[in-house]
C-alpha cells in the first residue's frame, strides 16, 4: 500500500492494470485482483473514469458541476474539498482538506482512520469559522454526497458543485496540494500514528499557508493573498 500510494501520487491516472505493471517492475509480484482490493481499501481509483475516492451511495444526493468556464477571480468564490490516503508506519489514515481555489489557502483539514463523513463535516465546520464560499466543489464520493454533509453546506447558503465523470482536472488545485503534502512532509517524516500525523500536518499547513511562496501567486504566500483580498 505504501508503494501504491507513492505511484498514485505521481500518476493519479493509473488504474489497477497499470498499477500492477508498475509494481511488478518494482519487484512486487502481485496480481491485479490484489491491487484492486488494496486500491479499494485505500479509497483510490484512476481519476479519469470517475470520482477520485469512494463511490456515491444510491441514497446520496448528487449535484451538477457549476464551474465550467467559470473564471476564478476572488477569495471565497470557490472552495475545493478532497480526501487522500495517508500512509503511516503502522497502518494508514485518511486526510481531508478544504482549499480556497483563488489563494490556494488551506482553510482546514482533518485526519481519520475511516472513510465516514464525520471528519469531513468537522473540517467543514472549521473552514466556516474562517470564511464562507460561494461554491464548494467536490467529487461524488459518499462522504460529500451524504445528507449530513450536504445539509451543512445548505445551512451556510453555499452552492454545491460536484465533478462530472471523466473530468480529470476538476479538483486540480487539491491534487497539487496532495503532491506537495506528501513529498514535502508525509514521505519525509513517516508518521507512526494518526495523532502524530495530525500534529505534524498542523505545522506543515501553517508553513504552507504562511511561509511557502507560490509561483502561481507571483511568489506570494496563500495567506498573503487570502487575507489581503478579504
Amino acid at each position: 500500500m505504501r508503494a501504491i500510494d507513492k505511484i498514485y501520487t505521481d500518476r493519479p491516472y493509473y488504474g489497477s492494470r497499470r498499477m500492477t505493471v508498475a509494481l511488478n517492475r518494482m519487484k512486487y509480484f502481485v496480481n491485479r485482483k490484489r491491487i484492486q482490493r488494496l486500491m479499494e481499501i485505500m479509497g483510490i481509483s484512476a481519476i479519469y473514469p470517475g470520482p477520485n475516492l469512494s463511490k456515491a451511495c444510491k441514497e446520496s444526493v448528487v449535484f451538477p458541476y457549476l464551474l465550467r468556464n467559470l473564471v476564478i477571480e476572488r477569495v471565497n468564490q470557490v472552495w475545493g474539498v478532497d480526501i487522500t490516503f495517508l500512509r503511516l508506519l503502522a497502518g494508514f489514515a485518511y486526510l481531508v482538506a478544504f482549499i480556497d481555489w483563488f489563494s490556494r489557502y488551506v482553510l482546514s483539514f482533518a485526519v481519520s482512520t475511516t472513510l465516514d463523513n464525520q471528519f469531513c463535516i468537522a473540517a467543514l465546520s472549521d473552514a466556516l469559522r474562517i470564511g464562507k464560499a460561494e461554491i464548494c466543489n467536490s467529487d461524488q464520493g459518499s462522504q460529500f454526497t451524504s445528507l449530513p454533509f450536504i445539509n451543512c453546506l445548505r445551512a451556510a447558503n453555499i452552492r454545491i458543485s460536484m465533478d462530472g465523470r471523466g473530468r480529470a482536472l476538476d479538483n486540480v488545485f487539491t491534487e497539487r496540494l496532495w503532491r506537495s503534502v506528501k513529498y514535502e512532509d508525509v514521505y519525509l517524516k513517516d508518521y507512526h500514528t494518526p495523532n502524530e500525523s495530525f500534529l505534524g500536518l498542523t505545522e506543515y499547513f501553517r508553513f504552507y499557508n504562511f511561509e511557502r511562496p507560490h509561483q502561481s501567486l507571483k511568489y506570494k504566500t496563500p495567506a498573503e493573498v487570502f487575507y489581503a483580498a478579504r
